[in-house]
């Protein structure tokens, strides 16, 4: 059997290097991205005697185009499609977090919301209800310290459940305003006949509606398509 491929997404100082190293331990090696000078950390970790490939993505705040950092994030996950992602947040400013969560779930169901530091939260007197997340979001949550080591089994075994689809999450989208949604709702036939199935069209259809241009440009290359200008539907277009 295969080794499944994890991804770790997540704002800096959410502690999901700690959370990559208390799973890897020395399992693991460094490097660069390709083409960038960005460090790439990459393990590997056994569960229930299932291998394990997991990544730790640049720690970032968005997934656009407005960094290196956020370009390597975000085209891991569009391109590599890791079996899961773990969205790790800190429990201490979960609204602030949240954003790259939602962020996710746009580009794939496949995630899983980990929130940590839960004992940095507790000692501030905030608790997270992870149930309540879990079912506001359509992903499943699982609080955990990886300083502590605590929930670190939940976490494994949810990651698990996913990797295998026993467990199916169905990601909450985020829905804009009437006429951001007209738009989308128009370029996605475009967006389907250029790409298939190969890429979240939704999430295509949002980014051309923010003009990544670079995006664009990376997803032809990787899907080896003609221009984006033919992309032109019900008077909504894309032009290079």
């Amino acid at each position: 059997m295969g080794k499944y491929r994890i991804a770790l997404a997540g704002n800096p100082n959410t502690g999901k290097s700690t959370l990559f190293n208390t799973l890897t331990g020395l399992r693991q090696h460094t490097g660069n991205w390709t083409g960038k000078t960005v460090a790439k950390a990459e393990g590997e970790y056994l569960h229930n005697e299932q291998g394990y490939i997991i990544v730790d993505l640049p720690g970032t705040y968005s997934l656009h185009s407005n960094s290196a950092d956020e370009e390597i994030a975000r085209d891991y996950i569009i391109f590599e499609k890791p079996d899961v992602t773990v969205v790790v947040l800190d429990a201490t400013a979960m609204e602030r977090n949240l954003n790259l969560a939602l962020q996710v779930m746009e580009m794939t169901n496949n995630v899983v919301v980990c929130v940590n530091l839960i004992d940095e939260a507790e000692k501030k007197g905030i608790t997270v209800d992870a149930g309540k997340l879990s079912r506001s979001l359509g992903v499943p949550v699982v609080k955990i310290s990886a300083r502590n080591k605590t929930g670190l089994k939940q976490l494994l075994d949810t990651i698990e459940l996913v990797a295998k689809g026993t467990l199916e999450p169905k990601p909450y989208q985020v829905r804009y305003s009437d006429s951001i949604e007209k738009m989308i709702t128009a370029l996605e036939p475009g967006v389907k006949k250029l790409f298939q199935d190969a890429y979240p069209i939704r999430w295509v259809a949002l980014r051309m509606l923010d003009g990544d241009k670079s995006l664009l440009e990376t997803l032809q290359q990787n899907y080896k398509t003609p221009s984006m200008k033919e992309v032109f539907v019900n008077g909504v277009s894309f032009s290079q």
